[in-house]
């Protein structure tokens, strides 16, 4: 199977996936969330299993999804010794002049459609997920859940 066949560009579900960020990021996992506006929830998340390398800034505005590139795919493979199962490629606007071009490898991608509160609500469905850094009040985050920066003033409360 040829390259470009086995690293072609992911298909997201129809929706308004304008905001990302990366809302979690360590040894077992790299995920990123996306929504219309991330002020209150996110709908959709891009969940990376085993990330092996990641290029990309932990926030940015509507991502175009392509296969990667010859010159992408050599620079992963030259850094890991391996080509990774997976490697997803985009530019995004990452609020500079132009756009940034973002590559991530890991060993499977998982794409997850659910409603996401990223605040604490009392009146929650019964199995509602909340971002990892929303606790019932009085509880803080604990020591090795990373906050994003957006949510700053959440995560120190």
């Amino acid at each position: 199977m040829d390259v470009e066949r086995r690293h072609a560009g992911i298909r997201l579900p129809e929706g308004s996936w304008w905001d990302w960020d990366v809302i979690a990021w360590n040894a077992g996992e790299f995920r990123l969330a996306a929504g219309h506006d991330l002020t209150y929830h996110h709908g959709l998340e891009l969940v990376f299993t085993d990330p092996a390398f990641v290029s990309c800034p932990s926030s940015f505005q509507d991502p175009t999804f392509r296969p990667p590139s010859p010159d992408e795919l050599l620079t992963v493979t030259r850094q890991l010794g391996v080509e990774p199962p997976v490697v997803v490629a985009f530019d995004a606007d990452a609020g500079g002049p132009e756009h940034v071009s973002c590559v991530i490898a890991a060993e499977r991608l998982e794409i997850v459609e659910e409603t996401v509160l990223r605040y604490w609500r009392e009146d929650a469905a019964p199995g509602q997920r909340f971002a990892p850094w929303v606790r019932p009040p009085g509880q803080g985050p604990s020591a090795n859940e990373r906050c994003p920066s957006s949510q700053v003033q959440l995560c120190s409360a």
